[in-house]
């Protein structure tokens, strides 16, 4: 009894973290947490499969395709990307498709190959990761709220 209470308040916890993560994120953040999460789908997907969980597997593989589809592909824009933004919502295609089959037959290998080129592609897009600007001048006068305050008085 004690255990379901626990999990519940410990998902409520994740869940406000998660969302005060992805208001706070950059937009390069952002696909860095999609491609986490997709990875994290397929993973859980293939130790369903091995405990032989197919509903649960099938629920996770479902995760990932979302995650891919109306995540990392929605967010592509080929005008802007050209040939890599072109590219890469082929090669999203294809790892929907490949899930979707994984799906299908139980194929723990196609499972492992979509999350390792996920993989691979958050390696690259962590490598050009934006580099953070530095603050070059602090403001002259800081306040502080708590700081004790001065009382001025006045002469008369």
């Amino acid at each position: 009894m004690f255990g379901s209470t626990q999990a519940r308040g410990a998902n409520a916890y994740a869940k406000v973290g998660i969302e005060t993560g992805v208001i706070a994120a950059t937009p390069h953040k952002l696909i860095v947490m999609l491609f986490d999460g997709a990875i994290t789908a397929i993973s859980n997907a293939l130790n369903y499969l091995d405990a032989g969980n197919i509903p649960a597997k099938g629920l996770s593989i479902s995760k990932a395709i979302a995650i891919i589809e109306n995540g990392l592909r929605a967010s592509l824009d080929k005008k802007v990307g050209g040939e890599i933004a072109i590219s890469l919502d082929a090669l999203y295609e294809y790892m929907s498709q490949q899930l979707l089959f994984a799906n299908l037959k139980n194929d723990s290998a196609k499972l492992i190959e979509i999350r390792e080129l996920l993989r691979d592609l958050k390696i690259t897009w962590d490598t050009i990761a934006p580099i953070p600007t530095a603050v070059t001048e602090l403001p002259k006068q800081s306040y502080d709220a708590l700081a004790p305050r001065t009382t001025n008085h006045l002469e008369a």
